[in-house]
Parts: structure tokens; C-alpha cells; sequence
């Protein structure tokens, strides 16, 4: 099983970016999967997670309405859209998974079974 995320820079507050997961070993068909981020000093945060299995979302409070997650089954990739950033969106950014269940709140709350490498996204003028 392998998470490979891309997408990371640097962009302006107010700016848009894109992060996309490349997923190998399993399909988009039944697990959850989300996106996670870390600053240093504080834990690991599930932001925008959904099921595979049947599209649901879940989003935290701090990215809500402004982060979508979204899938491409037939590439087997996993998007999330960032609009409107801010500064304290500034983190590392991770894909991540559960393979034994298909709920995307569980996964952003309790966490995944997979880990992919992060990606660098800083929001700064």
C-alpha cells in the first residue's frame, strides 16, 4: 500500500492550491480516506475525509467551506481543492486511510491504518 501526496508550496493568503494523493495497492471502492495536517507543537488533525464506498464527506470546522475533498476512482487519486487559505492553514499536509472501514468521520476522528509521506503547504505574502 502506498499514499503519495503532491502539491504543496507556497501561496498567498486568499489563494487556491490543490494537493493530489496517488493511491496503489487498493481501490477507491470501499475505504475511507482524508487528508490529515500537522504544525509543530500540535498533534496530527484529520481535516476533509470521504468514503470511497458511498462519497461522504466530512469536514472539519476550520476547513469547512473552503476545502473539498474529492476522488478519481478510474486514477485512483484523491484530491482535496484548499480555496480561500489563510496563514494558519501553514502545515504539513498528509494522505491517509483506513483499509477496514468506510466511514469518514471515523477516519478523521480515530485515524487511519495507512500513512502516505506529507507535503509542505505554507501560506504566507
Amino acid at each position: 500500500v502506498q499514499l503519495q501526496a503532491s502539491g504543496g508550496g507556497l501561496v498567498q493568503p486568499g489563494g487556491s492550491l490543490t494537493l493530489s494523493c496517488d493511491v496503489s495497492g487498493f481501490r477507491l471502492n470501499f475505504p475511507a480516506i482524508g487528508w490529515f495536517r500537522q504544525t509543530p507543537g500540535k498533534e496530527r488533525e484529520g481535516i476533509s475525509c470521504l468514503s470511497t464506498l458511498n462519497d461522504i464527506t466530512w469536514d472539519s470546522d476550520s476547513v469547512k467551506g473552503r476545502f473539498t475533498i474529492s476522488k478519481d476512482a478510474a486514477a485512483n487519486r484523491v484530491y482535496l481543492q484548499m480555496n480561500n487559505l489563510r496563514p494558519d492553514d501553514t502545515a504539513v499536509y498528509y494522505c491517509a486511510a483506513h483499509l477496514s472501514h468506510s466511514s469518514s468521520y471515523a477516519l478523521c476522528q480515530d485515524g487511519p491504518t495507512e500513512w502516505g509521506r506529507g507535503t509542505l503547504v505554507t501560506v504566507s505574502s
